[in-house]
């Protein structure tokens, strides 16, 4: 069942950005946590305590079970998420927020190829110009991260991002769909509950007990994710993808103010201008295909 929405444009907007600010908020306790439990710990127990608030919500609002189609693709979304959300949360307990951010930037580029695989649709010459400019933004902050002395970690964390990129390129391709097919507190509930659940699979070997002082950050970084995505489930079902794109972009405003603020991250030059030819390319790449782009904080709460 697809549900139609209609509102101004103006509103969907200000309400997608008010939820990457959120979420922005949200990357900075998980850098914490990451960093304290490691990222497997802090996305697993973030998504179980994320399923007991949202699934009170459910219940409370008197949610009826998704059908056997939105149940699938709940699933499948959580399968690509828990992968997704663990490399990158790794990656930002090695790199400047900022950096990662910039980084991750790089997955609607990457989109228009797998659209292109998936979807068997033809590669045009924006599409080109958009990878390189896009592949140039990461040349440049991987240049300048990497051309004085590093860390083993910050390399293993850069290639970390680049690999979520990859997933949330996927993602991309799921989250429109999951957006208009179901409400938001469905999505909130099903997609945490479910990503615990694909968690849990490898709880034998990687699960560490909670750290009672950390609890407070936990519940924190769950409520807060559940907000954006709330407010981007909405956003995104009633605006097309194109309206709202940009907004993706202050995520990196955020990510350097909050990595300055709480780990005291610098924002070097070089990062500022990979990032700015990674959004070029991102933009190009919203011309070219805009059903096809999301949002990030939808693929990753």
């Amino acid at each position: 069942m697809t549900l139609h929405r209609t509102t101004s444009p103006a509103i969907a907007f200000a309400v997608a950005a008010l939820a990457v600010g959120i979420f922005s908020l949200m990357d900075a306790a998980m850098k914490d946590l990451s960093i304290a439990l490691g990222a497997y710990n802090a996305v697993l127990w973030r998504n179980l305590t994320g399923s007991l608030i949202a699934g009170t919500m459910f219940v409370a609002t008197g949610q009826g079970w998704p059908a056997r189609a939105n149940l699938r693709l709940h699933l499948w979304r959580s399968f690509v998420v828990a992968w997704m959300a663990i490399s990158f949360f790794w990656a930002i307990a090695r790199l400047p927020l900022a950096e990662a951010i910039g980084l991750s930037f790089i997955a609607p580029v990457i989109a228009l190829y797998l659209a292109a695989i998936l979807l068997g649709e033809t590669i045009g010459r924006e599409a080109i110009l958009a990878s390189v400019a896009g592949l140039g933004g990461v040349a440049i902050i991987l240049i300048g991260k990497f051309s004085g002395h590093y860390s083993k970690d910050a390399l293993w964390g850069a290639a970390a991002v680049l690999f979520s990129a990859i997933l949330f390129a996927y993602n991309l391709i799921l989250a429109r769909q999951q957006a208009q097919a179901a409400g938001p507190i469905e999505i909130a509930f099903f997609q945490n509950l479910l990503t615990a659940a694909v968690l849990s699979l490898a709880a034998p070997w990687f699960l560490a007990p909670l750290v009672v002082a950390k609890v407070p950050m936990l519940v924190t970084a769950a409520a807060l994710a559940i907000v954006s995505l709330l407010l981007l489930s909405w956003a995104y079902a009633r605006a097309e993808a194109q309206v709202l794109i940009p907004v993706e972009y202050t995520a990196f405003v955020w990510a350097a103010l909050f990595g300055w603020l709480f780990f005291s991250e610098p924002v070097t030059m070089t990062t500022l201008v990979g990032t700015a030819l990674i959004v070029s390319g991102s933009l190009v790449a919203a011309r070219v295909k805009p059903s096809a782009v999301n949002h990030v904080e939808i693929a990753s709460a």
